[in-house]
């Protein structure tokens, strides 16, 4: 399905019936990894899994964090989704930090996984990886990652939803960033999951499954 909101076209899908959660891919990436979370989620929630803007089939327009963050307010808004959880991986962490700051009685939960503050947080060898497609290839979304966010710690002090954050033991974004994200929040839980890395846990949807579900 398609919705047309913050002039973009943002596919998306959805599954279940029950308490709405939405779920937001990273970079680079579509819907599709969330096929099988989808699938067991929607046996107790409404699901939407969607495509941000210059994904997926989702419309092509410039990437900035703010933007895609507002497009998911609005998605919520159009759709009249009465306080949704957000789980976010990666891009869609981050995405879903700028919501809870910004509206903070728009969800009910958010669940953050591999999200940064700043380029800083992620690790020194994946930023080399990085500066090396963009310099051949010019991909935006390479440079999405390379020149954003900028959030202010502080700021997350406006988070007031629980919130639970994620992270791999061998993760592309440096522990003590992921520490510092949970200090940030009041009354977060952090998790930093032995053994995974930024995405193993996340495409393994069994084991994200899980540790939703334990969580709700």
């Amino acid at each position: 399905m398609f919705l047309s909101v913050n002039s973009v076209s943002l596919y998306y899908k959805q599954q279940g019936a029950g308490a709405p959660i939405i779920l937001l891919h990273g970079n680079g990436e579509s819907h599709a990894i969330f096929d099988g979370l989808t699938e067991k989620l929607s046996l107790t929630h409404s699901v939407y899994a969607l495509d941000s803007r210059s994904h997926g089939r989702s419309g092509d327009a410039p990437l900035d964090y703010t933007e895609m963050a507002r497009d998911v307010i609005s998605f919520i808004r159009e759709l009249k989704l009465e306080k949704p959880i957000l789980y976010g991986f990666s891009d869609g962490g981050i995405i879903g930090l700028l919501i809870a700051m910004e509206y903070p009685e728009m969800l009910s939960k958010l669940i953050i996984s591999g999200a940064n503050l700043h380029p800083g947080g992620v690790k020194g060898r994946y930023l080399i990886a990085m500066r090396a497609v963009y310099l051949f290839a010019r991909n935006p979304k390479y440079k999405l990652m390379l020149t954003q966010p900028h959030i202010d710690p502080a700021d997350l002090g406006r988070i007031s939803v629980p919130t639970l954050v994620l992270a791999g033991s061998r993760d592309m974004i440096r522990e003590a960033h992921t520490r510092k994200i949970a200090a940030c929040i009041p009354d977060s839980t952090l998790r930093i999951l032995p053994g995974e890395t930024h995405e193993s846990y996340v495409l393994d949807n069994e084991k994200l499954h899980e540790i939703l579900a334990a969580w709700n």
